[in-house]
């Protein structure tokens, strides 16, 4: 049904197109031929610049419909004004005419197609780098373009088809606030990273359980330091939340060495009375073992070379005392093994962990797919940086299993790329685990 009222709308836009064939072709006064040419000017400008989303629909959504659906027009414009300038070859025009024609119906076709593209630009997520370096280069090529065109099409019909139905998910089960449980979410971050307002470490998922009725707070914790130090941040965060908020605890959701900073404060630093649950997410549990490969390996020199630069670079970026080593030598398979040793569960407190992996090495970019290399050799399957068996922790585990060729990676499973993976919702698949949490009495 759009693609047919597109098909309708964008007919005077494909008349302006023909102009220069229209004019020699139709016989009427040419005041009025310019007086029609000058309205179907005005009509395209309009048709162009204005939004064509779906009722209902706001801010990047409707732009990216509204893109999508412009773009579609001008893709179809560009099968359909083929024909017409070969139909235009066995009428009565010269060939100077017929060079005029086309010109025109290419530069038209062309503006029609790039007005969709930044409309989509401005709010398509999905559409890879990749994409826009060969749009930059093709744009001007016809038939090349239009197969160009075309993937942004796909691409953004695609997105706003999820984002919308994830939208229309949300408004009906809002009342429900399926993810308002007893007490706050603390979603504590891994090695490398911080909690910037910018950049979240977790991608589109606090914002999703935040819809869903969810209290949601942040580790806050440095970027890489060893277990016990990040522990004590983790530490006095729950003590933070829990003066701020007036709940009696908190649920954890921790990502990779965060699982291990968190277990470290609840067995150590007496926060089991403050904590109701930890569920981990792609925590190295038992370790890394590449990591021992790697650290016997690299000179000694380089490594404190790497450790300065990093440490300085995340000093001028708010850490207060970053130690790069430290992190990464409390991950190997050996510190990991200790830590297990002289850190058990609490029993104040409910322990879950979840684990996901990558199916090939196409499945995720530099540097995950070299770390799903280097751990092949050391359990049946990794996410790029943490064998399944590290992975899965305790009684209560489970393991994502993703069909498709893709598989899940280390940063799949928070949305750090911010990518809808087929058959893999990365935020239903977290307000899944706090909805648990709710129906649980968490």
């Amino acid at each position: 049904m759009k693609k047919i009222r597109g098909t309708f709308l964008s007919i005077p836009v494909l008349l302006l197109a023909n102009a220069p064939a229209l004019w020699k072709l139709i016989d009427i006064n040419s005041l009025l031929k310019t007086l029609i040419i000058i309205l179907l000017a005005l009509y395209t400008l309009v048709f162009m610049f204005k939004s064509h989303g779906r009722k209902g629909s706001h801010g990047k959504i409707r732009r990216l419909d509204s893109g999508a659906f412009v773009l579609g027009c001008g893709v179809l414009q560009s099968v359909i004004q083929l024909i017409i300038v070969i139909a235009l070859c066995f009428t009565k025009l010269n060939g100077w005419r017929l060079l005029a024609n086309a010109l025109c119906a290419y530069a038209i076709t062309t503006l029609l197609c790039l007005s969709g593209i930044v409309r989509i630009a401005a709010s398509a997520r999905q559409v890879k780098i990749l994409w826009y370096v060969i749009l930059l280069f093709t744009w001007y090529i016809p038939l090349v373009n239009c197969i160009v065109f075309r993937k942004f099409y796909k691409a953004a019909r695609s997105e706003y088809y999820f984002e919308q139905a994830k939208l229309d998910l949300d408004a009906a089960r809002k009342e429900n606030e399926i993810c308002k449980t007893k007490y706050p979410i603390l979603m504590v971050h891994g090695i490398f990273f911080r909690d910037w307002q910018v950049i979240n470490y977790w991608g589109r998922v606090p914002n999703e359980l935040i819809r869903n009725g969810a209290e949601v707070y942040y580790g806050k914790q440095q970027s890489a330091n060893k277990v016990s130090v990040s522990a004590t941040e983790v530490a006095e965060r729950i003590k933070e939340v829990i003066a701020e908020t007036g709940a009696e605890k908190v649920n954890i959701i921790a990502h990779s060495k965060g699982g291990l900073d968190s277990r470290y404060a609840i067995s150590h630093l007496g926060m089991d009375k403050y904590v109701a649950t930890l569920t981990t997410i792609n925590t190295p549990h038992y370790g890394c073992k590449f990591v021992d490969m790697l650290l016997g390996k690299i000179p000694e020199s380089i490594q404190s070379f790497v450790d300065r630069k990093y440490n300085k670079l995340f000093t001028a970026l708010g850490d207060k005392d970053p130690s790069f080593l430290d992190g990464v030598y409390d991950l190997t398979y050996k510190n990991c093994s200790e830590l297990n040793a002289s850190t058990p569960d609490s029993q104040l407190v409910s322990y879950r962990s979840v684990m996901s992996k990558m199916n090939s090495i196409r499945s995720a970019g530099f540097p995950l797919n070299i770390g799903y290399l280097l751990n092949k050799p050391y359990g049946n399957g990794n996410d790029g940086l943490v064998t399944v068996e590290s992975g899965l922790y305790g009684e209560n585990s489970k393991m994502i299993e993703h069909k498709g060729k893709r598989g899940i990676s280390h940063g799949d499973v928070i949305d750090l790329f911010r990518e809808n993976i087929k058959d893999f919702d990365v935020r239903e698949f977290y307000v899944d685990i706090v909805k648990e949490l709710k129906e649980q009495g968490f």
